[in-house]
């Protein structure tokens, strides 16, 4: 039985957000208020004090977004065939699960929306970044060096998308930020103060670089120093100008491709055709 205590900012993984697509789960959440994550795939942060959803396209409206949420009141671990005793036999029945019993489904009063269709397993997190989250890029708790560069995109209007899984052949490559333009698409990888490479780490990462590149994406990364002393003059410039040789953000082709030019040694965002100098102030 796992133990809950209330939330706190240094509990990573507090809250636990979980893949929804299937409407027949939902309706066992709903009704009877439990969820299932197979025990051996159950994510490093484990257990957590609340579960969240994130719902698939098959829920139409509500697709793309996390709704629904609930405090964990209990976690037992049980075998297929005893969560449904009325399942046939098959290969699955003796799979064991853990089985998340909350204390009740809660609705947000606003959905944490993904910008763009995702693949997504699980993404532990803290509540304080789960109350907050206005998007699924918010929840996202990898590293303070992430969250540092993630700030900077949001004030600089740049749509990446964190811990971003991209098919390359067979092969599903996770980026820390994709950001996509017009000709092209950037990688940009945030390396620890502990990032050492040997012979093998070097090896795999040339050949990820490799097919990423032939595959339309330009990586770059960037360290903790350079992350954490030098964003301004160094990251944001590396970032922007990649963005423009790439021809621009693609999420505004449909108005005038988003390109970034420098303003007192500060990078600032072409105007839309529907946006007006107002919307830009000086704080």
């Amino acid at each position: 039985m796992a133990k809950r205590k209330p939330p706190n900012d240094s509990a990573r993984g507090e809250v636990l957000v979980a893949i929804l697509n299937d409407k027949k789960d939902f309706a066992i959440l709903r009704e009877k208020g439990w969820y299932r994550i197979p025990t051996d795939s159950a994510p490093k942060r484990w257990p957590p004090q609340w579960l969240a959803f994130y719902q698939t396209k098959i829920f139409g409206e509500e697709a793309y977004s996390v709704r629904y949420y609930g405090r964990v009141r209990s976690i037992s671990m049980v075998r297929r065939r005893d969560l449904f005793p009325n399942e046939l036999p098959n290969p699955k029945s003796d799979r064991q699960y853990y089985k998340i019993q909350l204390e009740s489904l809660r609705t947000l009063n606003e959905p944490i929306a993904s910008p763009r269709w995702r693949r997504i397993a699980f993404i532990p997190t803290t509540w304080p970044k789960f109350r907050r989250a206005r998007q699924i890029n918010d929840l996202f708790d990898e590293s303070p060096l992430e969250d540092i560069l993630w700030d900077e995109f949001k004030r600089l209007g740049i749509a990446a998308e964190r811990q971003f899984a991209v098919p390359v052949g067979e092969q599903f490559y996770r980026l820390d930020f994709a950001i996509f333009c017009n000709n092209g698409n950037i990688d940009v990888e945030t390396d620890g103060d502990s990032y050492h490479i040997g012979v093998e780490e070097a090896t795999k990462d040339r050949l990820r670089e490799n097919n990423l590149t032939t595959a339309g994406w330009q990586t770059l990364r960037f360290n903790g120093n350079e992350l954490r002393e030098k964003m301004a003059e160094y990251c944001v410039p590396k970032i922007t100008g990649a963005i423009n040789r790439f021809g621009g953000l693609q999420d505004d082709a449909e108005e005038r491709p988003r390109v970034f030019y420098s303003v007192s040694g500060q990078s600032v965002q072409q105007l839309s055709l529907f946006e007006t100098e107002s919307e830009y102030g000086d704080d």
